[in-house]
């Protein structure tokens, strides 16, 4: 099916293989900032991350990105025992859903508790694990990622086999992961999340999408975010020109930008499949993802496929 493309450089990015005729949905249900006192709909307990996002597949997904929380104070937490326990309970109903975890450097800074939950193996596996390509300001607290950070954290994901989930917030981010994959950090095929409207990276607009989309490597796949009120712009934007979609209740708690209704996990995704219907583009299955992204077909087997495997798995 047609896309619509746009005369700054859509036809050059279908080319390059980097948009997609299907929606991939990349849903974000928790983050590491938003608390029972901001909205009551965030899910932070185990069960309550497991529950939405059971919803979330029932409505349609192709992968999940999770936060742990405490189960205690609901503060942000890297323990693998945390996120052991929501990807056994996620793979129970949906043993092919794509699982990316966070390895965030907001408020965890050692290498040894960043690198922890990409260490789990076997069924409870990650597919995918954040790397932040540089460090970045938000409002009032601050992501520190350092060039050794980076690089062992990627080494670390090769080594065992799982496809970072690349986060971008602006074009310099994009130009490093240029430079992992000449060092061999990083492998294609390449996933981006590009996050825009953060008051100290690039802003929300089509210029800023644009010059990013542009300077993405060969044979990368992206999403869309949007920041805030952004969430909503930054995804229409990416259903209308071919690419894929972030969202959730990480980047966004208000389902309107007079911020007068909180939103649920389900509204903003059923909002996202009435926008892709429009657009008439179906929503990608994590079957379909996982082969493009060169993944284990799941049901047992998670991660990335080996260089030698490719051709056999899907040929």
């Amino acid at each position: 099916m047609p896309v619509i493309q746009y005369h700054w450089g859509f036809n050059n990015l279908r080319k390059s293989g980097k948009l997609m005729d299907n929606l991939c949905i990349n849903f974000t249900p928790t983050g590491m900032i938003p608390t029972k006192e901001m909205t009551p709909h965030v899910p932070l307990s185990v069960n309550e991350i497991i529950e939405d996002v059971h919803r979330a597949v029932e409505i349609g997904i192709t992968m999940v990105h999770l936060h742990a929380r405490n189960e205690n104070d609901g503060i942000p937490i890297a323990r693998s025992g945390i996120y052991a326990k929501i990807i056994e309970g996620i793979r129970d109903f949906a043993p092919a859903l794509i699982i990316g975890i966070s390895l965030s450097g907001r408020n965890v800074k050692e290498y040894k508790r960043r690198v922890e939950p990409i260490l789990l193996e076997g069924d409870l596996k990650p597919d995918m694990g954040s790397l932040t390509l540089s460090s970045l300001n938000f409002n009032r607290s601050v992501s520190v990622n350092s060039p050794e950070m980076i690089q062992k954290l990627a080494s670390e994901m090769k080594k065992r086999g799982i496809l970072p989930e690349l986060e971008a917030f602006d074009t310099g981010m994009i130009n490093y992961a240029k430079y992992l994959e000449k060092k061999g950090l990083l492998i294609p095929p390449h996933y981006f999340n590009l996050l825009f409207g953060n008051i100290a990276s690039a802003q929300a607009d089509l210029l800023h999408t644009g010059i990013a989309l542009r300077d993405l490597p060969p044979n990368s796949f992206w999403a869309l975010a949007g920041v805030g009120n952004s969430q909503l712009q930054m995804n229409a934007i990416a259903i209308a020109s071919g690419g894929g979609v972030r969202v959730g209740l990480e980047d966004n708690i208000w389902f309107d930008s007079k911020r007068s209704k909180l939103a649920t996990n389900a509204d903003l995704l059923l909002r996202i499949h009435k926008m892709a219907e429009a657009n008439e583009r179906k929503i990608m299955s994590s079957q379909a993802m996982r082969k493009l992204l060169k993944l284990q077909n799941g049901f047992g087997s998670y991660g990335r496929l080996l260089p030698s495997e490719r051709d056999d798995v899907y040929p």
